[in-house]
């Protein structure tokens, strides 16, 4: 049996070996050739249409597809149904709260603030009725009426005394900031109250804002408020 054969030993003055001489070479990367195996492929089956319920030849589900369209169908109508109830339910309230308001300007109290505005704004327009021309214009008016106004918050206003003059105006002024303050909270119906209130609140508003200005100058910055936005809202 032959001995294995020796490593050959390194001549003298020869270099140590490197790592370079004892690693073998890398073996060269070769670059596999591109292939589709293992990529599923299309079928070659025809994907199949849903058939249509509402079409279907089986009458069960005609019956179902179409029942349920009718459900669908009465569950829209009866929600708009009851927002329409809901809708028509607020008018009415917003109505009778708005003929409560004309019954209590019916009663005695506002009749009897009505009757002495009224009275004090007809002596003084006769006091006065020289001072306006054939056609006056806006502005004249204006000034005329501002004066009427003023005055009629006088002692030498009219036979009333003033005291008791002054409770009736309140009551008036009372009055119309609560139809105001109704009808901008959308709590009565604009509609009716601008029928019964408006032309009135108008004629009050064109005699009284000199008046009503000076008084909110004095100190009242709020009095009248909502009667004039009342007026300019509507």
């Amino acid at each position: 049996m032959k001995k294995p054969a020796r490593p050959a030993e390194p001549t003298a003055g020869a270099a140590p070996p490197t790592k370079a001489d004892t690693v073998p070479p890398a073996r060269k990367k070769t670059q596999l050739p591109e292939t589709t195996e293992g990529f599923p492929w299309p079928s070659n089956h025809e994907i199949k249409k849903e058939s249509n319920p509402f079409t279907d030849r089986d009458w069960r589900m005609w019956l179902y597809a179409w029942s349920g369209l009718f459900v669908r169908f009465t569950i829209i109508l009866g929600a708009a149904f009851t927002v329409y109830q809901y809708l028509a339910s607020r008018e009415q309230t917003r109505v009778q709260r708005t003929l409560e308001l004309v019954e209590l300007w019916e009663k005695p109290e506002y009749q009897d603030a009505q009757r002495a505005v009224k009275q004090r704004l007809s002596d003084l327009n006769e006091k006065y009725a020289g001072l306006l021309g054939a056609n006056p214009s806006e502005k004249e008016l204006a000034v005329y009426y501002d004066r009427i106004g003023l005055e009629a918050l006088t002692d030498g206003g009219g036979t009333m005394p003033l005291a008791e003059f002054s409770g009736q105006f309140d009551r008036v002024v009372y009055f119309l900031n609560r139809v105001a303050f109704c009808v901008q909270g959308d709590i009565c119906s604009q509609h009716i109250a601008d029928a019964y209130f408006r032309d009135y609140a108008a004629s009050f508003w064109q005699y009284f804002a000199g008046y009503i200005a000076r008084q909110r100058k004095s100190g009242a910055s709020s009095f009248a408020r909502p009667i004039e936005e009342y007026l300019k809202g509507s």
